[in-house]
C-alpha cells in the first residue's frame, strides 16, 4: 500500500504524531477529497477499507492479508453501505470507525512498546485534546460553534481595525489583519482568539488561531484555513458565495 512503509514509533510523542498524521489523511478522505473517496468506495467491489498513514495520505484497499496483520486493521466493507444510506449518514459511519482504527493502533503501539500506566494516560489525554474525526466531519464538535462563528463574526468584523464595510465584505471570513499591532490590537486579537477558539477547520480538524485566514462555506457553514482549501485573503475578497471543497464537487447521486 501507498504510504504504508514499516513504522513503529516508540514514545508518546511518537505514537501521538503517528495518530495525528494518520487522522489527517483520514479527515482529508472525509472533506476535501470526499468526492474520490466517494468513488472509489463502489459497492459492486470487494471488502475494502479505509487507511490512513503517517504521511497524512489516505487509500482505500483491500484488507492485509497476512493473519495476524502486522497493524490492527480498519473497518472492513464500508463500501457496502455507500449507497443504502444517505451520503452524509454513510461519511459519519466510516468517520465513527476511522476513530474507532486510530485508537487501537495507537494503543498497539503503546502495548508494544511496554507504555506504563502513566504513558498510556498521557497518550489518550493528548488525543483526547483533538475533535473526533466524526466531530469534524458531522460538525457535531461544539455544536454551537457555527452559531458563535456567525455571531462573533459581525463584532470582529466592527473591532478590527482594517475590516472592510458589512455590506461589501464576503459572507462569514475571517480576514487576516496584517497591519503592525499596537496594545489595543493585541486586545483586540486576544479576544478574538476566545471568541473562535472551538472553531475546527473543516480539513484539517485543527483549531482557530488569530494570525490565521479563515473562510466559512455558504453551504456547508463549515470553517477552513485558508492554506488547507488554496483560498488567500485577496481572493476571498472578489468571492460572493464560498463553496468548499466538498460542496464544489457534491452533486446529485441516484
Amino acid at each position: 500500500m501507498d504510504g504504508s512503509q514499516p513504522y513503529n514509533p516508540r514514545t508518546v510523542e511518537e505514537v501521538f504524531r503517528d495518530f495525528k498524521s494518520r487522522r489527517a489523511g483520514i479527515i482529508k478522505a472525509l472533506t476535501t477529497d470526499v468526492e474520490e473517496f466517494y468513488q472509489q468506495c463502489d459497492p459492486e467491489k470487494e471488502n475494502l477499507c479505509l487507511y490512513g498513514f503517517p504521511n497524512e495520505q489516505w487509500e482505500v484497499n483491500l484488507p492485509a492479508e497476512e493473519v495476524p496483520p502486522e497493524l490492527p486493521e480498519p473497518a472492513l466493507g464500508i463500501n457496502f453501505a455507500r449507497d443504502g444510506m444517505p451520503e452524509k449518514d454513510w461519511l459519519a459511519l466510516v468517520a465513527v470507525h476511522g476513530d474507532a482504527w486510530l485508537l487501537s493502533v495507537a494503543f498497539y503501539f503503546g502495548a508494544r512498546f511496554g507504555f506504563d500506566k502513566a504513558d498510556r494516560k498521557r497518550l489518550f489525554n493528548m488525543i483526547n485534546d483533538l475533535p473526533t474525526i466524526f466531530e469534524v466531519v458531522s460538525g457535531a464538535a461544539k455544536k454551537q460553534v457555527k452559531e458563535k462563528s456567525t455571531v462573533s463574526n459581525h463584532s470582529s468584523s466592527k473591532s478590527k481595525p482594517n475590516s472592510k464595510a458589512k455590506g461589501s465584505e464576503p459572507p462569514a471570513k475571517f480576514p487576516k489583519v496584517s497591519t503592525p499591532k499596537d496594545d489595543d490590537d493585541e486586545g483586540l486579537d486576544d479576544e478574538d482568539e476566545e471568541e473562535h477558539g472551538d472553531t475546527l477547520c473543516g480539513s484539517c480538524g485543527e483549531n482557530y488561531a488569530s494570525d490565521e485566514f479563515w473562510i466559512c462555506c455558504d453551504i456547508c457553514e463549515k470553517w477552513f484555513h485558508g492554506s488547507c482549501v488554496k483560498i488567500t485573503p485577496a481572493r476571498a475578497e472578489h468571492i460572493k458565495q464560498y463553496k468548499c471543497p466538498a460542496c464544489t464537487n457534491k452533486r446529485a447521486r441516484p
